[in-house]
């Protein structure tokens, strides 16, 4: 690749960096504490690469569940991402070989960036597009390893590490508002939530489904709101 195409790919995946190198090291630090060998934090970042996800499985594995119900979980965790993937049947479609590998590194970071950046001119898409999702994995096993690395040597307290990635997801949201201007979105995301919340502590339903509670009501929403507008715009860059 290029190497101005290269450096932007960096600069626009900066954010992403100081997030997962934050939450990488405590996944790191969880998986030596849970008694795995420090090479299991990064192996199952490069191969499973699922953020929350691999949280959860640490947990799930050292409780004994079955290999079934881990399945399950994780499917249920990361459901989200297929409301991700049809939002960017579009912008993948011309992105070549790089096509597979796209679609298994499409993290929440990962997406953010690739909805909210475009392809520099005279670059090719695919290749920006893949390198950006290769520097976000590698971001993420770097953290994974330098807190496996840092749990065998020294004694580490993780309260308040996880707000790391909330604090990350408010910089990637920032950017994006700065460049669409578009506030309806995370306007309807947090009336959603507040809706999900109130919900859960009236009784109405467990508060174990707030999530997804948030997430169908925040997607009706736009449906309702810009069903029609949206569909339109998908049309008119398919026919560019």
């Amino acid at each position: 690749m290029n190497k101005a195409y290269f450096t932007s790919a960096v600069k626009t995946t900066l954010p992403v960096f100081f997030g997962y190198i934050a939450i990488g090291i405590p996944f790191g630090l969880i998986i030596v504490n849970a008694g795995y060998p420090a090479w299991v934090a990064p192996v199952m970042s490069a191969v499973m690469y699922a953020g929350a996800g691999q949280y959860i499985a640490v947990g799930l594995f050292a409780a004994g569940a079955s290999l079934g119900t881990i399945a399950l979980t994780e499917l249920l965790v990361n459901i989200r991402h297929i409301v991700y993937g049809l939002s960017l049947i579009t912008k993948f479609k011309n992105v070549g070989k790089w096509k597979p590998y796209l679609i298994f590194a499409l993290t929440d970071e990962t997406y953010s960036i690739l909805t909210g950046c475009d392809v520099p001119e005279g670059a090719d898409a695919g290749k920006y597009y893949g390198t950006i999702a290769l520097l976000d994995q590698a971001y993420w096993i770097a953290g994974s390893a330098i807190g496996a690395a840092a749990g065998k040597l020294i004694p580490f307290s993780l309260t308040g590490v996880d707000f790391a990635l909330t604090a990350l997801f408010a910089v990637l949201l920032i950017e994006q508002l700065e460049k669409s201007r578009d506030f309806l979105p995370p306007v309807i995301g947090a009336a959603a939530a507040v809706a999900a919340v109130l919900l859960a502590r009236f009784g109405v339903m467990p508060s174990g489904n707030i999530l997804i509670a948030a997430l169908a009501f925040g997607i009706a929403a736009l449906i309702l709101i810009r069903g029609r507008s949206f569909g339109k715009t998908s049309d008119a860059e398919v026919r560019k």
